[in-house]
């Protein structure tokens, strides 16, 4: 079934109503951890039980998209276990899916191929979705949660699929173009979407119905950035094409301030300590009070900043790349740089902090392997297309995508971008 919302008449009358009234009809507001909702027949098929603080993946670790894996094990010395062609066929330059894992082991990864695949570790392939028939296909990593899986896509759809089939549970048309990734909190899924005029809003989906539950159209640009929910501040915040972070209170989703840039802000957003961290194509990268939109620090890169910081608490870092080639460790609190990285091309893709190494892809090819405290290179492994995928450390298993390449299409061994698993000893 396909919600189909006009962009200009907005969602129906009956869904124009606040988060706080959907979830109190729905009755779904959790008083404690172990207060959860039921996920209806049309989406489960036996009242899957959805917690109300926990999805099991979602993209770059969670709520805040802080990117940090502290009890992840890195390859020493890793080789290609395998690569699985046709994931991404198209060249468009945005920085592609990232695979999440599911539990026991198997992996769910999207591409602009416009198919959802899922993959076991030894690389077979369970089942293949096509999610739509977009010329840029899916860009966005899904949230998955018991058994579900959120994934927007260049059609301007939002799709629900069961994880074990890969059937299709419902698809609410939203705008003209999703290019983020969605978050699942407490029975909403939230989503940035993209309008052709250009303009865009920010979505709250219920996760059971697909209906809408809250909207806001504010933004006046493309939001191609991804939101982060930071509980504990009490935010949601997205960057915009505008050169605009925005920010809404959370839970209740009222409007509270926006921020200016010079240049538009696409990458995810990164929340920590009651900032907001993310980079702007004006070659700066900011820290940004929570509470109301002050700068508390920015630090100028040599071009464009299309990456997301990864945010270590426990170093006290913020990890970031640059078109300029370079992977930048920043102290959170000062934005002080303590190290650069030269990757030897250009950054868009957001780096992974996986215990103590830092993953990160580039244009060159290549997936970079760098220590997390001094900055030194510690390997690198090539793919055939740029790579501006967020890597995924599972099991002690490295997984990443990569563009098809740019001589694809005249290439009769078909080098299209795929999904790759680097591991020790293969």
């Amino acid at each position: 079934m396909t919600k189909r919302l006009s962009r200009r008449d907005g969602p129906p009358p009956s869904s124009r109503f606040s988060r706080r009234d959907a979830l109190a009809a729905l009755g779904t507001v959790a008083t404690s951890a172990a207060t959860a909702g039921c996920l209806t027949d049309a989406l489960g098929g036996g009242g899957a039980s959805v917690t109300s603080t926990t999805a099991f993946a979602q993209f770059r670790g969670g709520l805040r998209r802080q990117g940090v894996y502290p009890d992840a094990t890195v390859p020493q010395d890793p080789g290609r276990e395998w690569a699985l062609r046709d994931v991404n066929t198209a060249e468009h330059t945005a920085a592609k899916a990232s695979a999440v894992p599911l539990p026991g082991g198997d992996l769910l990864c999207p591409g602009d191929s416009g198919f959802l695949w899922r993959v076991t570790p030894g690389g077979d392939v369970v089942w293949r979705t096509e999610v739509t028939d977009a010329s840029r296909g899916m860009h966005g990593t899904p949230a998955v949660v018991d058994g579900y899986a959120f994934v927007g896509a260049y059609d301007g759809i939002l799709s629900a699929l069961d994880v074990e089939t890969g059937d299709l549970a419902w698809r609410a048309d939203l705008g003209d173009a999703i290019g983020s990734s969605p978050a699942y909190h407490d029975g909403t899924v939230f989503i940035a979407v993209e309008y052709a005029e250009p303009s865009g809003a920010m979505f709250g989906i219920d996760a059971e119905s697909g209906d809408v539950v809250w909207e806001d159209q504010r933004i006046t640009d493309h939001p191609h950035s991804t939101c982060a929910i930071d509980r504990d501040a009490g935010r949601l915040v997205v960057g915009s094409n505008d050169g605009f972070l925005y920010a809404w209170s959370y839970p209740d989703l009222a409007f509270q301030w926006r921020f200016e840039t010079d240049r538009p802000i696409k990458g995810p957003v990164a929340t920590h300590d009651g900032g907001a961290f993310f980079g702007s194509w004006d070659r700066d990268v900011y820290r940004v009070a929570l509470a109301d939109g002050t700068e508390t620090w920015s630090e100028r890169t040599s071009a464009i900043v299309m990456s997301g910081p990864a945010v270590a608490p426990e170093r006290g870092v913020a990890y970031v790349g640059s078109k300029d080639g370079r992977l930048y460790a920043l102290e959170a609190a000062s934005g002080k740089e303590r190290w650069s990285y030269d990757a030897g091309d250009a950054i868009i893709g957001c780096p992974t902090v996986a215990g103590d190494r830092v993953l990160v892809g580039s244009y060159g090819a290549r997936l970079h392997a760098v220590d997390a405290a001094s900055g030194d290179a510690v390997w690198h492994a090539e793919g055939v297309g740029r790579v501006t995928s967020t890597p995924r450390v599972v099991d002690g298993a490295v997984y990443f995508t990569d563009r098809a390449s740019d001589t694809y299409l005249d290439d009769e061994s078909g080098k299209t971008g795929g999904l790759y698993k680097l591991a020790d000893g293969a």
